[in-house]
């Protein structure tokens, strides 16, 4: 994939998290589920096929996938409890 090409789907999954970021509507449903006590973490993924006008789909289509460009890693309660029943120990520090 070419480096402009690159760069444009760079500022697509960009704009797409910045546009959910900022809707009020999402912030609403997501203050009501604080609300109600829980605790929420949502993870977006996108996959975007692009291919070059003309050209069959399939014949070189490539797929950008775009993902948050600084995740961050949480484990609540839950998790350790699942990981401690897989026998599997974590650094209480890194939760």
């Amino acid at each position: 994939m070419d480096q402009q090409l690159k760069q444009l789907m760079k500022e697509l999954g960009e704009a797409i998290n910045e546009s959910l970021a900022d809707s009020e509507q999402i912030a609403e449903v997501v203050s009501r589920i604080k609300d109600g006590g829980y605790d929420i973490f949502l993870v977006l993924e996108a996959t975007i096929g692009v291919s070059k006008q003309g050209e069959k789909p399939g014949d070189k289509t490539s797929l950008v996938t775009t993902l948050s460009s600084n995740p961050e890693f949480k484990i609540n309660e839950q998790d350790l409890k699942f990981l401690k029943s897989l026998r599997i120990k974590i650094d209480e520090d890194a939760a």
